[in-house]
């Protein structure tokens, strides 16, 4: 019988954007994806999540935030202190998958640092690779966020993809769809290149025998 694939994630934005992108390109389904409210418990969940019984794939999704070698380094802690230890020093750009370790139960693991393993960034850095090439509504959202006053803008640097992108999906059609239902839409195009080596990584862990 073949062992479980389990997915851990941030949170459910997380979630329904990888379950879209799944069916959208035809990837098929992972059984089991795992929402943990915010990087730190995603992180304390990796020791309990790799000694689970049965799980033949486990994969670990999260934001490199500010710092990506910072967040690659406390993944890969922990995966070193459950038994991995041929763990390359930095992430694979086209997404990092560590084969399960010989003569051990543990699963075939793989890493993806939002947005691209390269750059620091969340998740929605990731969504703007699938705004539409030329999309005149990007350029009147980005004017109107610099034209908020410093002293009134209430997010930081690293928030600022997330106020764009929402501002961006609620000025569609159908305003302020969440962002898995914007990709069914087609208003983020899951078949762009920029969504090409996540299904691509998602492909290698999961879907390949």
């Amino acid at each position: 019988m073949p062992g479980k694939h389990v997915l851990m994630v941030e949170g459910p934005d997380d979630e329904h954007v990888v379950k879209h992108i799944c069916g959208e390109r035809g990837l098929g389904i992972i059984e089991t994806i795992h929402p943990y409210r915010g990087k730190a418990p995603l992180l304390e969940g990796i020791g309990v999540r790799v000694k689970e019984s049965e799980i033949a794939a486990l994969g670990i999704l999260i934001d490199a935030d500010t710092d990506l070698q910072s967040c690659w380094q406390a993944v890969t802690d922990r995966l070193r202190q459950a038994g991995y230890n041929q763990l390359p020093a930095l992430p694979v750009p086209e997404g990092t998958v560590i084969p399960a370790p010989g003569d051990s139960l543990l699963p075939r693991v793989g890493i993806w640092l939002m947005p691209d393993n390269r750059l620091p960034g969340i998740l929605e850095d990731f969504l703007t690779f699938l705004v539409p090439p030329a999309d005149p509504l990007v350029a009147h959202v980005e004017g109107s966020i610099d034209q908020i006053p410093p002293g009134q803008r209430r997010f930081d640097d690293l928030k600022r993809p997330k106020a764009m992108l929402h501002t961006w999906l609620a000025w569609q059609q159908e305003p302020g769809k969440p962002l898995g239902q914007a990709i069914s839409a087609r208003y983020l195009d899951p078949h762009l290149p920029g969504a090409d080596t996540f299904a691509q990584w998602l492909r290698r862990l999961f879907f390949s025998a």
